[in-house]
């Protein structure tokens, strides 16, 4: 049981949204199996908060290697947990001023507000920031002139970095208008509209048939990876 209802739940809710797709007169059916989808989706989020908290109290508890990030996780994680969900600070809605819930707790000037731009944001900020020098030491790395791809991948990427910054438009600016095609900074429109959509649409193709064919395997129960036995 603990194998086949999986199965079989799984299977009819992916045919039956591949079906309500196609055929219109069952298109209630997908709006059904989305709706059970979100809820399924809810109690998803409720398990992975408390696998959060269990993962990271353990760790606090054994004192292990970075057991102090682990419990600002917990703090950041509760403090965020209660100011959303009982509405810290929330003033009611207009349309139901009698009941103190009733208003947006995404509202500007709200702790849950704040917490979001001010604490979230600059976080994420300091994040991406810091990955842009690894993403470039790792440029540094691979964009190597060993061969002829090589060769091409690497003016190509120098062509488009220096058509962002305001030296590459200098660079080229005195040419005459006839040969402003060959402006940096049209040559990375040119690249970027042309040579990068074409290799993102291929991309893009190849993403669609390996996530059809996981589907199928999927839906046909050839793939029960799902299943946290890791077979398949």
């Amino acid at each position: 049981m603990k194998r086949t209802v999986p199965l079989i739940i799984t299977a009819l809710g992916g045919f039956v949204l591949i079906v309500a797709y196609f055929i219109p007169a069952t298109q209630n059916w997908g709006e059904v199996a989305a709706i059970w989808f979100d809820i399924l989706a809810s109690i998803a989020f409720v398990l992975g908060g408390g696998n959060l908290i269990r993962i990271h109290l353990k760790k606090v508890s054994n004192k292990g290697a970075g057991w102090g990030y682990s419990l600002i996780t917990i703090v950041a994680f509760l403090a965020t947990l209660v100011v959303g969900l009982g509405k810290i600070g929330v003033h009611p809605s207009a349309l139901y001023p009698n009941f103190p819930l009733s208003g947006e707790y995404r509202e500007l000037g709200s702790p849950f507000w704040w917490l979001y731009e001010y604490a979230f944001k600059p976080l994420t900020a300091t994040m991406f920031a810091m990955l842009a020098f690894y993403i470039a030491s790792a440029a540094f790395r691979a964009f190597r002139a060993k061969n002829i791809e090589a060769i091409l991948l690497l003016s190509t990427a120098f062509i488009i970095l220096l058509g962002r910054t305001f030296a590459g438009v200098f660079l080229t600016s005195w040419m005459p208008d006839f040969l402003s095609g060959l402006r940096i900074e049209n040559l990375t429109i040119y690249i970027m509209s042309v040579f990068n959509t074409a290799g993102n649409r291929a991309i893009m193709i190849g993403i669609a048939l390996g996530i059809a064919s996981t589907s199928l395997k999927v839906l046909l129960g050839v793939d029960r990876s799902y299943l946290g036995t890791g077979e398949k």
